[in-house]
């Protein structure tokens, strides 16, 4: 069986480097130069890598069959897979992977608040992204404390997240607009009366 350790992203520079999304725990391990790595679709691989270096939060690989951006750019959207034979005794059974994630609902108590959409694996923490049920997506930190249960076989994650995460990173909501134009209306009140006063 294969498992996916990486999605290839954009071209980096003019040497075949690209940039990748990392979907393994153990980034280091995994791409290890000289290893050879299935890829979907198939008929852009195997690859072999050669490179692997990070540029602040992003992963950078560079594999022998690719020597110029242009074979790079073709790669774009790619999936690196591994065979999980090699794996099993090196994987932490607590560990899980973006496609084992997406899908699954996202659960508050008995609540369903939305859909895991995606995994964004990040070298302090990962986060996972979350569709809520008016389709905005949210960003909640992978740990335990806020995600205490993961069930593939259930179909859900359980959350406990700190109020207000789900209104984090998202626009200003209607009840504050309604408040700063209330806020408005009175102050342009009083204006209005200290007018009346005056004449």
């Amino acid at each position: 069986m294969q498992l996916q350790v990486a999605r290839i992203g954009k071209p980096h520079g003019i040497r075949g480097e690209v940039t990748v999304q990392v979907m393994t725990d153990a980034p280091e391990d995994r791409f290890v130069p000289g290893t050879e790595l299935t890829v979907e679709p198939a008929s852009k691989g195997p690859l072999t890598v050669i490179s692997a270096r990070w540029n602040k939060d992003i992963l950078l690989l560079g594999f022998e069959e690719i020597v110029d951006r242009n074979g790079a750019e073709e790669l774009r959207g790619a999936m690196l897979s591994v065979d999980t034979d090699e794996l099993e005794d090196e994987d932490d059974d607590e560990g899980w992977y973006e496609h084992e994630l997406v899908g699954l609902q996202a659960k508050v108590g008995d609540v369903v608040v939305g859909t895991v959409s995606g995994l964004r694996t990040l070298t302090v923490q990962d986060l996972l992204v979350v569709n809520d049920n008016e389709g905005r997506e949210v960003l909640v930190p992978f740990v335990e404390a806020i995600v205490p249960e993961v069930s593939i076989e259930g179909g859900y994650v359980l959350l406990t997240p700190p109020a207000g995460l789900f209104e984090l990173n998202l626009p200003e909501d209607k009840a504050s607009a309604e408040a700063k134009g209330e806020g408005e209306t009175a102050s342009d009140a009083k204006q209005d009366k200290q007018e009346e006063a005056g004449r």
